[in-house]
């Protein structure tokens, strides 16, 4: 994907005045220069040739996908944010997408599209006024020279709008809000700060990542949250459709546990969203 840029340009983002407000505000947070951006439309078949490995995937790109723009290409050349290589990945560049949905889109659309683009992807997508931020990282596959294949599972957040700790996640995006040393940490960086987000719907306050003991303190009360509360649903559907009086009542025993399980995971995002 060889880009180019208009240094002419004094607004880098004009065409994103379309569209919900959250695809511009988006972008406006990474306050990136008007050197970085591309502006061209990623044609469908790039997709279908590199990110369908299978007749089922090609019919999700083919079926979900109404347009996808490559907006910004962010080199050192152009943020002044050194480039990071070593023998695991190459992170000499992040592309910034934008992809808007079909109503009918499946939610595994944004992972072939992270996997067809070789470089990590700052990826938007819309869908009607739905505005959700996918970020995956990247490296060297070890069974195909020169390929590039995930490293991990994506990280994504929907934006809310008129939301204080959205408007505090965005403000943090900025690469000079972050202490960035090169293009894998800032990409990290963003990640991160949508885990802060996601811890911060639980808690009431964002707070950016401070150590990478928080953070990995946060990320696993996130899993633990989302497993208790999977658990929680079941629990309260079966009890709901039980009819024996002394089962409903071990089950509602089960979800008492579940709440003061879920209360000590909530001190420990607490933790990793406080200071001290």
């Amino acid at each position: 994907m060889a880009g180019f840029h208009d240094n002419a340009l004094t607004n880098p983002w004009p065409a994103m005045a379309v569209g919900p407000q959250g695809v511009v505000n988006s972008y406006q947070a990474l306050s990136l220069p008007p050197e970085v951006r591309v502006d061209r439309r990623v044609a469908k078949k790039l997709l279908l040739e590199q990110g369908a490995p299978t007749a089922a995937d090609k019919r999700i790109i083919q079926d979900g996908v109404d347009d996808l723009h490559w907006i910004a290409a962010l080199k050192p050349t152009n943020i002044g944010v050194p480039a990071f290589r070593d023998e695991i990945r190459d992170y000499g560049e992040i592309a910034v997408l934008t992809v808007a949905l079909r109503p009918a889109a499946k939610a595994r659309l944004t992972e072939l599209i992270h996997r067809a683009i070789p470089y990590p992807v700052f990826l938007v997508s819309t869908q009607g006024e739905t505005v959700t931020l996918t970020l995956a990282h990247k490296r060297f596959s070890q069974g195909e020279a020169g390929k590039v294949v995930l490293d991990g599972g994506m990280v994504g957040i929907t934006l809310l709008a008129d939301s204080p700790l959205d408007t505090a996640f965005m403000a943090s995006l900025a690469p000079d809000a972050q202490a960035v040393a090169n293009l894998h940490t800032l990409y990290q960086g963003w990640m991160e700060r949508i885990e802060a987000l996601a811890a911060a719907r639980i808690t009431g306050q964002f707070m950016p990542p401070e150590s990478p003991e928080r953070t990995l303190v946060r990320r696993a009360a996130l899993d633990e949250h989302t497993r208790l509360e999977r658990e929680m649903v079941r629990l309260r559907s079966q009890a709901g459709k039980e009819k024996q009086l002394n089962r409903r009542v071990e089950l509602n025993l089960e979800m008492g546990g579940l709440r003061k399980e879920l209360e000590k995971v909530m001190e420990k995002l607490r933790r990793g969203s406080h200071v001290g």
